[in-house]
């Protein structure tokens, strides 16, 4: 997962959460908006977790969406490896 900001021309800013499989490079989700917490990544994650296998693990930066407790909770409870790149 990774994020991208950019900005409108009348100076707001926003963000892209990118959620891609690293085995064959396959786009799995992406979300915009102005803001994008820990919670709003979580519920991504939860919809792909429905609709497709559970992954091992989940490689990140360490943006702060991704260092909260609250991710780290949610990734422990499935069994899924949080890794910091």
């Amino acid at each position: 997962m990774d994020f991208v900001c950019d900005s409108l021309v009348d100076g707001r800013r926003f963000r892209l959460l990118n959620i891609i499989d690293d085995y064959n490079r396959e786009s799995l989700s992406i979300e915009i908006n102005t803001s994008l917490p820990s919670q709003r990544v979580i519920r991504v994650l939860e919809r792909l977790v429905e609709t497709r296998q559970s992954p091992k693990q989940i490689r990140v930066d360490n943006g702060p969406e991704f260092i909260s407790d609250r991710l780290q909770t949610w990734c422990t409870e499935k069994s899924i490896e949080l890794k910091f790149i």
